[in-house]
C-alpha cells in the first residue's frame, strides 16, 4: 500500500469534525468511500485508528500517533509544493562562478553546456579572477563558489579536488629543449621566456619558483593569454610554461614542442572552493555536485 496524502487529509478532516460523515463531506467523497479508505489504513497498519461512538468517532492511541505524523507529512507536502512552484512558472536560477583563467578557458567551456542543457532555467555567469582574489572574495562573502589553483588553498575555506592541471614547457620546434622528454624547472630558467602579464597568478607562481631555485627569469615578451603566448613561442621568440590542457589544445593551431615539467610544483591541481559546501544555496550545491562528478570525464579526455 502506498502512502496516500488524500487519506491522511481525510483522517484529519474526520478528527477536526468529530464525525466520519462530516469528514467525508469535507473531503468531497461519499461516506462509503471514506469508510473504505479508513478501513484500508487500519488493515495496513493492523490496528484500529478510531473508536466508533453513537455521536461520532474518537481516536485510539494509534490514531493519535498517525495524526501527529500526518500533520507533519502534509505540512512538508505544502512546503514542497511551495518550493517547486517557481520552477513550474519558469524560474530562472542565476549563479556566479568565480574561476581562474585556466578553469575559465580550458575546463568550463567543455563541461557547462551539458549542465545548462539539463537545467534550462539556469543562468551561470563566469567571473574570471586570480586565485588569490577568489579566495579573498569567498572569505569575505562577496563570492559563493570558486575554482582556484591548488597553490592558493585557504585554511578558512573548504576545498574539493576538481581536476588535475599540470604545467608543461612549450618551446619552438627547433629549440634545443624540444628533443627532451622531460625537464626540471632548474634546467630551463636561464633560457629567454615568453610569459603572462605580471598580475597573473600563474606567472607569479612561476617567478616564485624561480626565486626558490636562485634564478631570475628573463622575459622577451609578456602577453595576456595562452593563445598569444603559443603563437609567439611557435615563431621562435622564446620558451614558456602553461597548463598542459591549454598546450594540447593550442598545438593543433601552432607548431611548437611540448615537454613535461618534472617536480611537485608543476603537478598542480584545480580546486573547487566555498566557505561551506553544505551551507551553500541549493542551486550552488547542485552545481558543485555536477562539477565534482565530472572529474572522471575530464580524466578520460586527458588520457584519451
Amino acid at each position: 500500500m502506498r502512502l496516500d496524502l488524500f487519506d491522511l487529509q481525510l483522517v484529519l478532516h474526520i478528527v477536526e469534525t468529530g464525525s466520519l460523515t462530516k469528514g467525508a463531506a469535507r473531503s468531497a467523497i461519499s461516506l462509503q468511500a471514506a469508510s473504505e479508505r479508513i478501513k484500508k489504513l487500519e488493515q495496513h497498519y493492523r490496528t484500529a485508528l478510531f473508536i466508533r461512538q453513537a455521536k461520532g468517532v474518537k481516536l485510539t492511541l494509534a490514531g493519535q500517533t498517525l495524526v501527529e505524523h500526518a500533520q507533519n507529512i502534509l505540512q512538508q507536502g505544502k512546503q514542497l509544493e511551495f518550493a517547486m512552484q517557481p520552477f513550474a512558472e519558469g524560474l530562472s536560477s542565476s549563479m556566479t562562478l568565480w574561476c581562474n583563467s585556466s578553469a575559465q578557458s580550458e575546463y568550463l567551456p567543455f563541461l557547462l553546456p551539458q549542465y545548462l542543457v539539463e537545467n534550462p532555467n539556469t543562468q551561470i555567469e563566469l567571473f574570471e579572477a586570480e586565485s588569490k582574489d577568489i579566495v579573498a572574495a569567498i572569505e569575505q562573502g562577496t563570492a559563493q563558489l570558486g575554482l582556484i589553483s591548488g597553490f592558493f588553498k585557504s585554511t578558512h575555506l573548504q576545498t574539493l579536488e576538481f581536476a588535475d592541471d599540470p604545467l608543461v614547457l612549450i618551446c619552438p620546434a627547433t629549440h634545443v629543449l624540444a628533443q627532451q622528454h622531460s625537464v626540471k624547472p632548474a634546467d630551463i630558467l636561464h633560457y629567454p621566456f615568453v610569459g603572462l602579464m605580471q598580475y597573473h597568478s600563474l606567472q607569479q607562481s612561476i617567478e616564485a619558483q624561480a626565486k626558490i631555485l636562485g634564478c631570475e627569469i628573463q622575459y622577451r615578451l609578456r602577453l595576456p593569454n595562452f593563445a598569444a603566448i603559443a603563437q609567439v613561442v611557435a615563431n621562435g621568440v622564446g620558451i614558456a610554461i602553461m597548463p598542459k590542457r591549454a598546450a594540447q589544445r593550442l598545438r593543433s593551431v601552432y607548431q611548437f614542442a611540448q615537454v613535461q615539467l618534472m617536480g611537485e610544483w608543476a603537478n598542480r591541481k584545480l580546486l573547487l572552493t566555498a566557505r561551506s559546501f553544505d551551507e551553500l544555496p541549493t542551486s550552488y550545491q547542485h552545481l558543485s555536485q555536477f562539477l565534482i562528478s565530472q572529474k572522471i570525464k575530464l580524466d578520460d579526455q586527458e588520457n584519451g
